[in-house]
């Protein structure tokens, strides 16, 4: 699933692609894509004319801007936007087609038909599902070490889990949790409350770090992630620690190990990540 880095990426390569094409009808072929309104025509009817100002995104969501409404999109498994001219070959896996008055055409492919997307008149989406509920952003300002002792230090759970729960921070998933807790030196089923504050600075510092270098890296290229434009980011090649099991560890040459944390595979050094007490 694309994570921050990802998606930042998505969203800037779209931003360059398409602000200010207008939106001369829009096909929908898989309605379950379509989560609101519940009715496809009027999904259509509602962006056709349309201009799109801006692309934003708030934790995994991409935020189409367009004068009076908003598209909020989660690309979910294996979503991904291109755009196109009018008359190049549909591919089967291509759900919603945005066409734009210049001839060409935004896309949406998703193999794993997992995507959605939701439209709201402006003002409307942060106050409502899907993004209600969203946490702090890690790459803002407002993420102070401060910021994060009082999102961490209240929580009775195992950080790992912590770190992954949208309603805290977004954003941060699955590879980007592993990486940040190894640069920290602290095992993913440490307690949240049993972190030092000298922990609590390293792991803001490993997160702000992480998420700020995968997204110059124009993210990670794991499975079947490509921007905008189709190309895939370079990030996994410099994971130090996600999908490296039995692998020596690049700072002791201890072996990786992975085990199951909050229901997901999880990767750790035993030397450098030793576990604390909850």
């Amino acid at each position: 699933m694309p994570e921050l880095p990802e998606v930042e990426t998505v969203r800037r390569t779209l931003k360059a692609l398409i602000t200010g094409k207008q939106i001369q009808h829009v096909t929908v072929r898989l309605p379950r894509i379509i989560q609101r309104p519940d009715d496809i025509q009027a999904f259509a009817n509602l962006l056709a004319g349309h201009t799109i100002m801006d692309v934003e995104r708030r934790g995994k969501f991409l935020r189409f801007i367009l004068d009076g409404l908003v598209m909020v999109s989660h690309l979910r498994m294996e979503g991904r936007y291109g755009l196109y001219l009018q008359g190049d070959v549909l591919d089967k896996h291509t759900h919603v087609v945005f066409h734009f008055t210049d001839g060409t055409e935004l896309r949406y492919h998703d193999v794993r038909q997992f995507g959605t997307m939701h439209l709201f008149q402006t003002g409307e989406d942060l106050q409502l599902k899907p993004l209600a509920k969203l946490g702090q952003e890690p790459l803002d300002p407002s993420f102070t070490l401060e910021r994060f002792k009082e999102i961490v230090s209240s929580k009775s759970t195992k950080i790992k889990p912590l770190l992954l729960n949208q309603e805290y921070i977004v954003g941060i998933g699955n590879i980007y949790v592993d990486e940040s807790l190894h640069l920290a030196g602290i095992h993913p089923e440490t307690g949240a409350k049993a972190l030092s504050d000298e922990q609590l600075e390293h792991l803001h510092q490993a997160i702000v770090s992480t998420l700020t270098e995968a997204v110059a890296a124009g993210g990670s290229s794991v499975k079947s992630y490509v921007n905008g434009q189709g190309e895939s980011g370079t990030f996994q090649q410099q994971l130090l620690i996600y999908g490296r099991k039995n692998q020596p560890c690049t700072t002791c040459g201890t072996m990786i190990e992975k085990t199951v944390v909050a229901g997901r595979g999880t990767h750790y050094c035993p030397s450098c990540q030793r576990p604390s007490v909850i």
